[in-house]
C-alpha cells in the first residue's frame, strides 16, 4: 500500500475514534446534567441544606384560685445524657466520667452505666435521663470526650399528686393518657415548626437564597380547668382521712355546680403523682372511677324516681300508701332495709327511711297502679335516661368515660321486675359523674348542663374565660317539681340523725345509698358501695357533692360510712363560698 493511503487511513480511524469518545463525553453530560438533574440536585441539597425540626411547646394546665389561674402543669427542660464509646476509649477518659457522672447526675444515671462507657461496637449509648439543666451544666464544665446532651421538655407537677386523675400524664414519647393530658392531646401538643438552610461546607447557615424555608411552630394551648385547687385539696385531704379510718379500698368524691355544670373538685384515693407515673404499679389507679366506673347507684336514685312522680302528677310528698314491708312484683319479692314503718304513710317518710316498697308504689303509679307495665316502664325510662341521661356518656372532656346503660322498657325478659328494681337504683349501670349531673338538674330548677372540667385558656399570659354555660336540655322537669325534691330531701336529711351535723341557717338535702354489687345468679351478701348524694347553698342549691365509698369484702351504708364525708365537704363549702345564711 502507498505510504499516502495508508497515513489517509490512520487520520480517518483518529477522528472517528476522538469522535466517538466525544459523543460519549456528549451522552454523558447530557445523561447527567438533564436525566439526572433532579437526582443530583436533590444530593446537593441533602448536603447544602440542613433540616431542623422547630418542636411546640406543650401547652399547660391551670386550676382556679378563686377566680384566679393557677398552674397545675407546666414545662421543664431536662437533659439525656449519651455517650460515644469509641471516641471515651481512644480518649482514655472512662474513669473521668464515671466519677463525674457519679458526683454529679446521681440518681439520674442507668443502671450498670459503667460497662455501656466499654462498648466499643456502639456510637450511642444513653448513659443518664432527666438530668437537670444545673446538673448537666456541671457535667459539661468537665469537658469530657465523647460525652453528649439531648435537651427535652418534661411534664413538671408543682402540686404533686393534686388532682392526678384529672390531669392525666405524658409519657416518654410525649403522648398525653387519661384525663384532660389524653383527651385534650392534640390541642396541648401544638404543631411542630419546620427550619430549612442552605448552609456552607461548614455548616454555617447563608442568609441568602430561595431554599430558605421557615414555618414556626405553634405551641399548644394553655388549658385552665373549672377545678378550684382549695376545694380540690380539701375533697382530697378530706377522702384520704376516712378512707384509711374505714379501710376502703376506693373512695370517690365529686364536687360540681348544679347551675353551671362546671366541676370544682373531682378526686379518687388511692392517686398518683403524675410526674413519676412510671412508677405506679397497678395501672387501675391511673382511671378516674367518677368518670369511668360503672356501678348500680342504689338508692340515691329514689330522689330520680320522686323526681318523675311529681312531674306527672302521679305523687306529692304528701300522698299516702300502704307499707307492709314488702311487695310482689310477677314471681319476685322486693323488701325494705329498714323494717317497721308499715301501715298507710306518707311519699315523704318512704324517702326519710329510703323504703324500697314506695319507690316501686310510685313506679306502678305511673303506669296503672297496680304494676309496672308498659306504660310505667317507658315513663321510667324516658325519666333516667333521656332526661337525666343516666346511662350514657356526659361528654366531660376527660379520657376514659364510661357509658354506662340502662335497659330499655321493651327489652330483653322480666321487664316489670327490672324496672321495680331501678326505682331503687339497682337493676342500671351508670357513674357517679352520670349520677351527680342528672341530679344537679333535678334540684336546679329543671336544667341539664353538660359537666365540664374547662373554664377557659390564658392566652398571652391573661386569662380568657369561656363564658356563660347554657343549658343542654331545659325542662327537663318543671321547677315546682324541683323545688318539691329540694324540700323532700332537705327534709329527709334534717330530720336524721346525720343533718345534725349541719352549719345551721342553710338549706342541705342528701339521699344515702347503698348498693348491692351483682354476682352470678343475684346480688353479693359480702359486698356493697356506699354513697350519698346531696346539695347546698341558702337561698338556692350552690354546691352537689357525691361521694362513694368501696372495699373488697366490706359492707358499707351509705348514713354510717359515705354521710360523714359529705358533711366535712359541705360545711367547709360553705365556709369557702362565704355563702350567706338565710334570712
Amino acid at each position: 500500500m502507498k505510504p499516502e493511503l495508508l497515513k489517509g487511513s490512520r487520520s480517518r480511524i483518529l477522528a472517528g475514534v476522538v469522535l466517538a469518545i466525544a459523543a460519549v463525553f456528549v451522552f454523558r453530560l447530557f445523561y447527567l446534567q438533564v436525566i439526572q438533574h433532579n437526582h443530583y440536585v436533590a444530593l446537593a441539597q441533602e448536603e447544602q441544606v440542613k433540616k431542623d425540626r422547630l418542636p411546640a411547646s406543650r401547652g399547660e394546665i391551670y386550676a382556679l384560685n378563686g377566680e384566679s389561674p393557677v398552674k397545675l402543669v407546666m414545662n421543664e427542660t431536662v437533659y439525656t445524657v449519651f455517650v460515644d464509646p469509641v471516641v471515651i476509649i481512644e480518649a482514655g477518659e472512662a474513669d473521668k466520667i464515671e466519677k463525674a457522672m457519679k458526683e454529679i447526675a446521681g440518681g439520674n444515671v442507668r443502671d450498670n452505666f459503667e460497662d455501656m462507657l466499654e462498648k466499643k461496637e456502639s456510637r450511642y449509648q444513653i448513659i443518664a435521663t432527666r438530668v437537670t439543666r444545673t446538673q448537666a451544666e456541671k457535667i459539661k464544665d468537665k469537658d469530657l470526650s465523647g460525652v453528649g446532651f439531648q435537651a427535652i421538655s418534661q411534664r413538671v407537677y408543682p402540686e404533686g399528686q393534686l388532682a392526678s386523675q384529672v390531669l392525666g400524664f405524658v409519657n416518654a414519647e410525649g403522648t398525653g393518657n387519661y384525663g384532660i393530658e389524653g383527651y385534650l392531646n392534640e390541642d396541648l401538643n401544638g404543631v411542630d415548626g419546620r427550619l430549612e438552610t442552605v448552609t456552607d461546607v461548614s455548616d454555617v447557615p447563608l442568609t441568602i437564597g430561595d431554599r430558605n424555608i421557615r414555618e414556626a411552630a405553634v405551641n399548644g394551648e394553655n388549658v385552665v380547668l373549672t377545678i378550684d385547687r382549695n376545694v380540690q385539696s380539701k375533697v382530697e385531704e378530706v377522702i384520704k382521712s376516712r378512707s384509711e379510718k374505714l379501710g376502703a379500698d376506693l373512695v370517690s368524691a365529686v364536687v360540681m355546680d348544679p347551675n353551671t355544670g362546671e366541676v370544682m373538685a373531682m378526686a379518687n384515693t388511692p392517686n398518683y403523682n403524675p410526674a413519676e407515673y412510671y412508677k405506679v404499679e397497678d395501672g387501675a389507679v391511673f382511671n378516674n372511677s367518677v368518670i369511668s366506673k360503672i356501678y348500680e347507684p342504689g338508692s340515691t336514685i329514689k330522689t330520680f324516681t320522686m323526681s318523675a312522680a311529681i312531674d306527672t302528677n302521679v305523687a306529692r310528698a304528701s300522698d299516702t300508701f300502704v307499707n307492709t314491708d314488702s311487695i310482689r312484683i310477677d314471681d319476685y319479692t322486693i323488701s325494705n332495709a329498714t323494717k317497721g314503718r308499715t301501715g298507710t304513710i306518707s311519699f315523704q317518710t318512704a324517702m326519710d327511711w329510703s323504703l324500697n316498697t314506695g319507690f316501686v308504689t310510685l313506679g306502678m303509679r305511673m303506669g296503672n297502679g297496680k304494676s309496672i307495665n308498659e306504660t310505667a316502664r317507658a315513663t321510667i325510662y324516658d325519666y333516667f335516661h333521656n332526661r337525666f341521661r343516666l346511662g350514657q356518656t356526659t361528654g366531660i372532656e376527660l379520657a376514659n368515660e364510661a357509658a354506662g346503660r340502662i335497659v330499655g322498657p321493651e327489652e330483653g325478659s322480666g321487664h316489670a321486675v327490672r324496672y321495680s328494681n331501678m326505682t331503687f337504683g339497682q337493676g342500671m349501670d351508670s357513674t357517679m359523674m352520670q349520677v351527680a349531673t342528672g341530679f344537679s338538674a333535678a334540684i336546679n330548677g329543671g336544667s341539664y348542663y353538660k359537666p365540664t372540667v374547662i373554664a377557659g385558656k390564658v392566652v398571652d399570659g391573661e386569662y380568657e374565660a369561656k363564658g356563660t354555660p347554657t343549658p343542654l336540655q331545659a325542662n327537663v322537669i318543671s321547677s315546682s317539681t324541683s323545688e318539691q325534691l329540694r324540700a323532700m330531701i332537705h327534709q329527709a336529711r334534717s330530720s336524721s340523725s346525720i343533718g345534725r351535723l349541719d352549719k345551721q341557717g342553710y338549706e342541705i338535702g342528701g339521699k344515702t345509698g347503698t348498693a348491692q354489687i351483682p354476682e352470678a345468679g343475684g346480688y353479693s351478701d359480702s359486698e356493697t358501695i356506699a354513697s350519698y348524694l346531696g346539695y347546698g347553698g341558702a337561698d338556692t342549691p350552690e354546691y352537689v357533692i357525691m361521694v362513694s365509698v368501696y372495699g373488697k369484702d366490706k359492707v358499707f351504708q351509705g348514713a354510717r360510712d359515705a354521710a360523714p364525708i359529705f358533711t366535712d365537704i359541705s360545711n367547709w363549702m360553705i365556709d369557702y363560698l362565704k355563702i350567706q345564711p338565710k334570712g
